[in-house]
């Protein structure tokens, strides 16, 4: 069961690790605008906002997860077929709304199904986790050789075997992974919402998110503008998930040494320093290196605490739509407001800025993490 679960990690993030550092450089190939190349990087966001609430309720409702994890990967394969038409901006908007629609209902489907399959040995998430952060530095690397010899133009092909290998996947996991069906209990989901404790993660994630927009947009532009090639470009992007790798490995013992709350707000002061590196000292390459190894605080540890919340606040009974909540608030809307004003402010002063704009978010998260987050309940409080 370990490998089936860990296989469709392994390729939905090798997808994700194709996109992210190649697709904006791909846009700009194409002669599309910073904004518009925002816009379209907000748009994988931005079906965040929706996707998963919709495929959390069903999944909750019909405990048929892994059919819909299969449909979503199938589905959103089909529609990514429409980039090979080159539309313009208008037509290239509507195949991303369309593919990311069915593609990001995958992963918080998937996080309850390998959740629920590890029953109460979470701790071993993060080992299963991390095949995922395997799956996309093989894949930012190989593709990132791959387009030092090709024109970028041919991304969109390397990309088709990444969906099969989601797919197939997909129908490696058993059908009876997923399918418990819970008795909701009406107004249930409102109350734990409403929490003050709750609203601070959701902010302080939504902050976080909007903190990586510039990362997920612009990094390799800023990296190229700077002189690096695209083989160079890659080897950074795997390097800071390499460090996330690491911290998935031994996070089980972080969490026993140390709160919840405290993780979170240590990873927020790192996350803060490794944007203010960034924006400032990209060309220093050892200074550069070092930010990226805080990737595995920024997402690596921050992750790994948001799904214990996750866990913790909203249970058997409500899972599947917190996990939901969660992906559509913090990654599709802090994603998508993120890319759209670092857009705006790399038209305005360039990459550096918008750097900088990351920073202070981070600075906001962390005020309200300090003042309203608290750990988890039922977690024991752990010696600092």
């Amino acid at each position: 069961m370990y490998w089936r679960l860990s296989n469709l990690y392994f390729w939905f993030f090798a997808l994700l690790g194709a996109m992210l550092p190649y697709w904006s450089l791909y846009l700009e190939d194409r002669g599309f605008s910073y904004l518009q190349i925002a816009a379209l990087m907000a748009t994988i966001q931005l079906t965040k906002i929706v996707a998963p609430n919709v495929w959390g309720w069903l999944g909750d409702r019909t405990g048929q997860r892994v059919r819909l994890v299969r449909l979503g990967s199938v589905v959103g394969a089909i529609c990514f077929t429409g980039v090979f038409l080159e539309p313009g901006f208008y037509g290239l908007m509507l195949v991303m709304l369309a593919f990311t629609f069915f593609w990001n209902a995958i992963l918080p489907l998937y996080e309850v199904i390998t959740l629920q399959g590890l029953g109460k040995d979470r701790a071993r998430y993060g080992r299963v986790r991390l095949w995922g952060s395997v799956g996309f530095i093989a894949s930012v690397a190989l593709i990132g050789l791959i387009l030092e010899y090709l024109p970028l133009e041919w991304l969109p092909a390397i990309l088709m075997p990444l969906f099969l290998g989601i797919a197939v996947a997909a129908f490696c996991v058993p059908s009876r992974q997923g399918q418990i069906r819970p008795q909701v209990s009406p107004g249930g989901l409102r109350a734990i919402v409403l929490q003050s404790t709750v609203l601070a993660f959701f902010a302080m994630n939504f902050l976080l998110q909007l903190s990586h927009g510039a990362y997920y947009t612009f990094f390799s532009i800023h990296l190229e503008s700077l002189g690096y090639d695209k083989f160079s470009v890659g080897l950074l992007w795997s390097l800071g998930v390499a460090a996330e790798i690491v911290l998935f490995i031994v996070m089980h013992r972080v969490f026993q040494r140390y709160s919840a709350r405290a993780i979170a707000i240590g990873a927020l002061v790192l996350t803060c320093l490794r944007w203010m590196l960034i924006a400032e000292y990209s060309a220093d390459v050892p200074i550069l290196v070092f930010a990226q190894l805080l990737h595995a605080a920024s997402y690596g540890a921050l992750h790994a605490v948001s799904v214990n919340y996750i866990h913790s606040y909203f249970g058997h009974q409500h899972h599947g739509q917190g996990q939901a909540l969660y992906s559509g608030l913090t990654y599709g809307a802090g994603g998508a407001v993120g890319a759209w004003l670092s857009g705006l402010l790399v038209e305005w002063q360039g990459t550096a800025l918008a750097f900088w704009g990351s920073a202070v978010a981070i600075g906001m998260a962390l005020v309200i993490a300090a003042v309203w987050l608290r750990s988890p309940p039922g977690e024991t409080p752990a010696p600092q």
